[in-house]
């Protein structure tokens, strides 16, 4: 039962340099689309799979640069004693160190005995195989895998669809279940002899010209075919082999029928059934054709909650459910920067898996904007829809994060020591918190509403009168005009009341500083909130401070505007 210690990828497609120790079990890659996590499941295949070539083209090479040959390099551990043995393995035999992921050339007592397995495709496009050993290679000896090493090692595919592995057919997960074979050649001649019997009638006259035409040519040119040539079918022209020999139900039906989703369940369980031959499981894009609830029951099947996991298994993901499911120990971050990729484990800590519980699809993304309550995120979302003729900030793979008021700065902090750019959108109502220090110091972006505002009352005090008057007349629409005025008198000491207001908006036409800060303390009631919320802020950000924007104060305009310019950024 072999587990992976350690991958090292060289310019393989999107990859320069990517080098990884995954954990003995359960390893998910996720991270934003085409950072490469694919990328590596392939190449774990390629390097280990049960192959003796592989079809390599260009663009397989990193930016296409074929000069830089493609190396894969995978050491393998838990090692049985075949793959142990010194006759035949004794110079390439090497030693991994857990403590620090070190492989070194000797082995000793303190170290796990492994083989590093390379494969190089040069600018040929023939791929070779080998094993590597500085001992090995200074005597000038190079030595392969033998084949059914190869086959002790080789990854099992859960692929999209489970017709490859529910059929006996070459490395499918049922051949290594047990040493069982079926022979069908037995059966096919006999069956070719009835269908002969019954054939043979039909096909005098339904082949009688071309036949006349046959036994003519064979008289004149005197070859013996004794007076009568027929149409008959030979048994040994048709091939049965192990892969037409495949799983049915019990009326009959092809399990390669099944949906989706039941035949990688089916599958997934069968290898681990198989998990003494086959215990390295590549699984791309989990969730395929599954419901939550069998996405769960997969990850179960596979032993992700089990302390000791009988598969290692490599998945990709791009499901909130699954990195749900899964402990921060099980979950890496792919990042990558000019090529150079990085596989960041999300760890245990209370931050990181409070962070992966409220908010996993933020991991999805490439960057990732926590807002310091539900009413930022509204309003970003609604400016956002209102300035549909730029492109989106989900167009940049940014996501939007509630930070739920005082644990903003750490929720920043667990995506930021994840490898995500990141930036932090808070009130001003209350002093910063001192690790925001430490998050600008580590390349966060802080915006903020001129102090001591919050969000409500930057908005009563920056909109022009136009706007504020919607807001005022929403807020009457969502709460009724006498909890507004209740409110409004107790934020005021009951200086100011709703006809002063109306009279301020509707007739005069201009509205004081004073009754713009009462309607911003008003608004932000601590028991009845007038647009705390992402769904009524969305509504204010698309409706209200969209259009009334150009006209807004322009302290206000210029954060918004270095918001989005943020938001907009390919960092």
């Amino acid at each position: 039962m072999t587990r992976l210690r350690k991958i090292e990828i060289r310019h393989f497609r999107g990859i320069q340099h990517f080098t990884w120790w995954p954990g003995p079990g359960l390893n998910a890659l996720i991270g934003p689309g085409d950072a490469g996590k694919s990328s590596i499941l392939d190449a774990i295949d390629l390097c280990l799979g049960a192959r003796r070539t592989a079809q390599f083209g260009d663009h397989d090479f990193f930016r296409m640069n074929v000069d830089q040959p493609i190396v894969i390099e995978i050491t393998v551990g838990e090692l049985d004693d075949a793959l142990k043995n010194f006759e035949a393995y004794g110079l390439y035999l090497r030693g991994f160190r857990a403590e620090d992921g070190a492989v070194l050339e000797e082995p000793d007592a303190h170290c796990e005995t492994v083989l590093t397995i390379r494969l190089t495709v040069q600018s040929d496009l023939e791929p070779q195989w080998q094993l590597i050993s500085e001992r090995a290679a200074a005597q000038g000896l190079t030595r392969h895998l033998a084949w059914a090493d190869r086959l002790r090692i080789a990854p099992g595919w859960l692929g999209a669809s489970g017709d490859q592995n529910l059929s006996w057919r070459r490395g499918s997960v049922l051949n290594r279940l047990s040493d069982e074979r079926a022979d069908a050649s037995a059966a096919l001649v006999r069956a070719g002899r009835d269908a002969r019997l019954r054939f043979g009638d039909e096909a005098q006259n339904q082949l009688g010209q071309a036949l006349q035409q046959v036994l003519a040519t064979a008289t004149e040119l005197g070859v013996p075919v004794g007076g009568e040539v027929k149409a008959l079918l030979d048994a040994h022209a048709i091939s049965v082999t192990g892969g037409a020999i495949a799983l049915h139900d019990a009326a009959g039906v092809p399990l390669r029928s099944l949906g989706l989703g039941s035949g990688r369940l089916l599958v997934a369980g069968l290898q681990r059934a198989a998990a003494m031959e086959t215990s390295v499981v590549l699984v791309d894009e989990i969730e395929t054709g599954l419901e939550p609830h069998r996405i769960y029951r997969l990850l179960v099947t596979l032993g992700a909650k089990e302390p000791a996991p009988p598969l290692q298994v490599f998945l990709t993901t791009h499901s909130p459910v699954v990195v749900r499911e899964l402990s921060g120990a099980q979950l890496y971050v792919l990042r990558q920067r000019d090529g150079v990729h990085v596989a960041h484990c999300c760890g245990t800590s209370d931050d990181v898996q409070g962070t992966m519980r409220r908010h996993p699809e933020a991991l999805l993304g490439k960057s990732v904007m926590v807002c310091e309550g539900a009413s930022e995120v509204g309003l970003v979302r609604g400016l956002d829809q209102y300035w549909s003729g730029s492109p989106s900030i989900s167009t940049f793979g940014v996501v939007l994060v509630d930070g739920s008021g005082s644990s903003a700065v750490q929720r920043a902090m667990a995506f930021q020591a994840l490898g995500y750019r990141v930036a932090l959108l808070r009130d001003s109502d209350v002093p910063p918190k001192v690790d925001e220090v430490s998050f600008k110091a580590a390349g966060g972006e802080v915006f903020a509403w001129r102090q001591p505002n919050a969000l409500e009352d930057e908005l009563f005090q920056s909109l022009a009168i136009e706007s504020v008057t919607q807001l005022w007349q929403l807020a009457k629409e969502k709460k009724g005009e006498d909890l507004v005025d209740a409110h409004l008198r107790s934020a005021s000491g009951n200086k100011l009341t709703l006809p002063e207001i109306e009279k301020q908006l509707y007739v005069d036409r201009v509205i004081t500083n004073e009754a713009r800060l009462a309607l911003g303390q008003a608004s932000r009631n601590s028991k009845n909130p007038w647009f705390k919320s992402v769904t009524a802020m969305e509504e204010v950000g698309f409706t209200i401070v969209g259009p009334g924007f150009e006209s807004a104060e322009p302290a206000f305009g210029t954060e918004v505007a270095k918001l989005f310019q943020w938001c907009h950024h390919h960092g």
